[in-house]
């Protein structure tokens, strides 16, 4: 009893897992140690064992010729049964190599298998070894890393190892990010954007503003380029929310300017004049939710809206178009509207010219519903100064001829797309009555003439354009892929008569798919000795006449070329592009689609005079 008692009164400390386990399986740290000392003393039994084999084998060899007395027969059979056990040997070791070059070295020799033969096998978990790199002794593990050489390292340069590793992965993923900086690059050359240098510090502050929109809570007084400029950031990247819909909104305000609203719906657009009661100028596009409840609310509290250019407003009703214009039209100055599938007829536009009388900009492009009725009322403007239309139904000849000599003389820019009724008539019209003309576009048409084009720029008394767009004016018979006797389309005389009208203060010129127009017009405008200052962009894609020669003498006749588009000129390859501009287009499957200017005038005309552009 008193033994049992001393042995309950005790006292113990806490025990690990670790020694509750060993407990719990009847192993003790003594039953350990020793086991591993009988273990180390048999290891070390069975080496002087070897040693002592090995000596007395020595020894017998080294007496074996000279105490054996073998004949001839046994001699020979001696021989036979060591080649026969040799060639085993060396068979066994081709086989290994085999399927050691099946497996990735096919070219093995025999010292590579000999370095797998004799190599040290890695030690076990719970085995000593010494570091690889500071050759210290340590206890392996299964964490235990390999160094480079194959053998292993202790924690210490493990630990190193790893960092030196997450260092080099992330040098390797800076290394990487200009490849995102070339794909902004590219993306600015195709808008025409060559810039040398570092970014503006304005440039860089937008930026890092559109990059953190979710953290802003408001703009503040930013002017109004810079708004509109974070407007089409945030359009591009597809980011104006309802939430950050109140970054551009604050009392005061007169312009709003947003490129894309698809994701705002009704109850967003009539926040936005309730913030901003005094909105003159409205631009919103992409507005698909734009409905009769925000034309009622703008009607209600009078919003003085001037100007107004909406895309993409199909839900608004035609009786809505009517009444809106019936009570607020006498404010407009400027309507743009594009997109228009079901919405805005004729007998609503006829409500517009009876209430806007001081109209002065109006584009109506893609609307389904508008016709001859339209075109013919818009006589009855009398301010009208920019005029830009593009219908899906067809229309008269004779309508567009009496609109624009009614509104030609006060019209500062006129766009006629898509009108393939249009012939020389109204060529002539254009000639005879706009005499104010600084932007032109006339394409997609078929029906009017090289002669009409030539008779339009020759002796016109309206100054030299600005901007001229006329592409997609060719042939579409496909019988006759040249082009007709009467050479229907843009061809060689009217680009001449063209460039020699305009070339002087061309801004931006299209002739795409002008295909009539022959490479020696081409090279008698653009030979490099004639020059045209102030052409900055030009697109001559699908112009099959051109060559390398005529856009080297592009180069030098444009010192202020920044983009030139030629997609589908196959005979251009191998440019020099000067410095600062870029050229996109040409097809050489070598090279980008976007190539950038490195090359000064003098070495293009160099090289041009030799022959090797």
């Amino acid at each position: 009893m008193s033994g049992r008692r001393t042995s309950n009164n005790r006292i113990r400390g806490p025990q690990s897992a670790l020694t509750d386990f060993l407990a719990s399986n009847n192993i003790s740290a003594a039953q350990i140690s020793a086991d591993y000392e009988r273990r180390r003393r048999e290891a070390q039994e069975r080496a002087e064992q070897e040693a002592a084999a090995n000596g007395t084998i020595a020894e017998e060899e080294e007496q074996q010729p000279d105490e054996r007395d073998e004949t001839a027969l046994q001699k020979k059979k001696r021989k036979r049964a060591e080649e026969k056990a040799l060639a085993e040997i060396k068979q066994g070791k081709s086989s290994k190599k085999h399927k050691k070059g099946k497996k990735g070295n096919p070219d093995g020799d025999d010292s590579d298998n000999a370095f797998d033969m004799y190599s040290k096998s890695k030690p076990l978990p719970g085995q000593l070894e010494n570091c690889e790199t500071c050759e210290k002794r340590f206890t392996v593990t299964a964490y235990s890393k390999t160094g480079p050489a194959g053998g292993l390292l202790c924690t210490k340069c493990s630990k190193e190892q790893t960092d030196q590793k997450k260092k080099d992965d992330k040098g390797k993923k800076q290394a990487a990010a200009p490849r995102g900086r070339q794909r902004q690059k590219q993306s600015d050359l195709l808008d025409g954007i060559v810039g040398d240098g570092a970014v503006s510090l304005q440039d860089l502050c937008i930026k890092t503003v559109a990059d953190n929109v979710h953290e802003l809570e408001e703009f503040g007084d930013l002017p109004q380029s810079l708004l509109k400029r974070l407007s089409e950031i945030f359009s591009k990247r597809r980011i104006v929310l309802p939430r950050t819909l109140d970054l551009f909104l604050r009392s005061g305000l007169e312009t709003i300017d947003l490129t894309d609203c698809g994701k705002l719906e009704v109850e967003d657009y009539i926040r936005i004049f309730s913030f901003a009661p005094h909105i003159h100028t409205l631009n919103l596009q992409n507005a698909g939710q734009f409905k009769d409840e925000v034309i009622d609310y703008i009607m209600e509290r009078d919003i003085p809206i001037q100007n107004l250019k909406l895309y993409a407003a199909n839900l608004i009703l035609n009786d809505k178009w009517a009444e809106y214009f019936t009570r607020c039209g006498h404010r407009l100055e400027s309507l743009q509207l594009k997109w228009l599938n079901c919405s805005l007829d004729d007998e609503a536009f006829l409500h517009l010219v009876e209430n806007c009388p001081n109209l002065k900009r109006l584009k109506l492009k893609q609307c389904w519903q508008l016709g001859d009725a339209a075109v013919e009322a818009m006589q009855h403007l009398p301010k009208l100064e920019h005029l830009s239309l593009h219908f899906k139904e067809v229309v008269s000849a004779e309508n567009l001829v009496a609109t624009i000599t009614a509104v030609g003389p006060n019209l500062r820019t006129l766009s006629l797309e898509a009108f393939y009724n249009a012939d020389d008539s109204v060529l002539e019209a254009i000639h005879t009555h706009c005499s104010r003309l600084e932007k032109l576009r006339f394409t997609d048409n078929d029906a009017c003439t090289d002669a009409g084009y030539t008779n339009l720029f020759t002796n016109w008394a309206n100054p030299p354009l600005t901007f001229l767009d006329l592409s997609s004016n060719r042939s579409l018979d496909c019988d006759k892929p040249e082009g007709t006797e009467d050479l229907a389309g843009l061809a060689t005389s009217g680009f001449e008569a063209m460039m020699a009208h305009s070339g002087s203060t061309l801004g931006t010129l299209t002739i795409a798919s002008c295909r009539h127009i022959e490479r020696e017009g081409l090279a008698n405008v653009w030979d490099g000795m004639k020059e045209y200052p102030c052409l900055k962009t030009a697109d001559v894609s699908f112009v099959k006449r051109m060559d390398t020669p005529v856009v080297a003498g592009l180069f030098k006749s444009c010192p202020r070329l920044t983009k030139l588009t030629a997609f589908g000129c196959f005979s251009v390859s191998d440019v020099m592009v000067p410095k600062g501009v870029a050229l996109i287009g040409v097809p050489n499957a070598q090279d980008s689609i976007v190539q950038e200017g490195g090359y000064d005038l003098d070495t293009i005309v160099a090289s041009m005079a030799f022959g090797t552009v």
